[in-house]
């Protein structure tokens, strides 16, 4: 079932006297018990369109424009304040990037978790409290009584992560986005992480947004990808087709940067240049400083995402398949 419905969504921010365009008419559809991930450099407006799903931004930081973001048949951006403060938290959650950043450093982790139960589900705090450490115990945290009492610095970082993903899923949501869940974690601790996510998933029926740049973490635990650049989506598949058969420049880069995993030697390929700045990009497509294929309709116009076949699509004039290899 369809639970998200994402329609040419442009989020702004303002920069002095100029809009810079962080997300650039990005579309897309999730379904219960699927995970979509979102890849790319960092500065290619993966998390900008995070918090645009979550209608996290506002002026004057920034603008949200769309032909609409459905969650479960609503639109989110007709919503009043009140009603968007309903959803958010409670239908549609999100795992941030930085747990020490993201957790209130002067209450404890019950207070916080109960805090989530509270401001959705209207409970007593003696009931909120029962729900907050069983919440503890299915994500993994040894001794969630004793860990109720805990402040966030008192906790490891992979702990941390498991509370936010404990508040994420208070109240049952049917998105779940995990922004870099396991950024700076130990490879150890990430393996548990995203096993909790895939266990939790399976176990609420969830549709998961994974917003990553670890391509190795894709092909185990998703089933959709879609490759971000310059705000814009440039290829968008499923997790085999995508590894299998690139057909964007860009995405065939980002696979030769990965080790080979049968253990033989070659040489890691690097992509030349830097992402351009979102508040200045180029005439033409985004990527033509850095593609290898790079001919003069490149410069000239910028190439629409556009389905090449089998629900494959692409955003490049002289995709892979037309036998240009980078």
């Amino acid at each position: 079932m369809k639970i998200l419905e994402v329609k040419n969504l442009i989020t702004q921010y303002y920069t002095g006297k100029k809009m810079a365009t962080v997300v650039n008419n990005v579309s897309f559809d999730l379904f219960s018990g699927r995970s979509l991930a979102i890849v790319g450099e960092s500065g290619s407006g993966k998390s900008a369109m995070a918090l645009s799903l979550m209608r996290l931004i506002e002026p004057p930081v920034g603008t949200i424009t769309a032909q609409g973001i459905f969650l479960e048949g609503k639109d989110i951006l007709q919503l009043s304040l009140k009603e968007i403060q309903e959803i958010r938290g409670n239908r549609i959650s999100m795992i941030f990037q930085e747990p020490m950043t993201a957790l209130n450093p002067v209450f404890t982790i019950g207070e916080q978790v109960m805090e989530t139960i509270q401001l959705h589900q209207q409970v007593p705090p003696k009931e909120a409290k029962i729900r907050a450490i069983a919440l503890l115990n299915l994500v993994g945290i040894p001794a969630p009584q004793q860990r109720m009492l805990a402040y966030p610095h008192q906790i490891s970082g992979g702990m941390r992560q498991r509370v936010m993903i404990a508040m994420a899923l208070a109240c049952g949501p049917s998105v779940l986005i995990a922004d870099e869940p396991t950024t700076a974690l130990d490879v150890t601790t990430q393996a548990q992480i995203m096993d909790l996510i895939q266990r939790l998933q399976v176990e609420n029926n969830m549709g998961i947004i994974l917003i990553t740049h670890d391509l190795g973490i894709v092909a185990e635990v998703c089933d959709e990808v879609a490759v971000m650049y310059s705000g814009s989506i440039v290829e968008k598949s499923s997790v085999k087709a995508i590894f299998n058969a690139p057909l964007h420049p860009y995405t065939q880069a980002l696979l030769d940067a990965i080790p080979p995993l049968s253990g033989g030697v070659r040489r890691l390929r690097t992509i030349d240049g830097v992402v351009p700045p979102l508040s200045d990009l180029p005439i033409g497509c985004s990527f033509q400083e850095r593609c290898p294929n790079v001919q003069d309709r490149c410069r000239a116009s910028k190439p629409l995402l556009e389905e090449a076949s089998g629900g494959h699509s692409v955003a490049c004039f002289y995709p892979l398949q037309d036998g240009v290899k980078s």
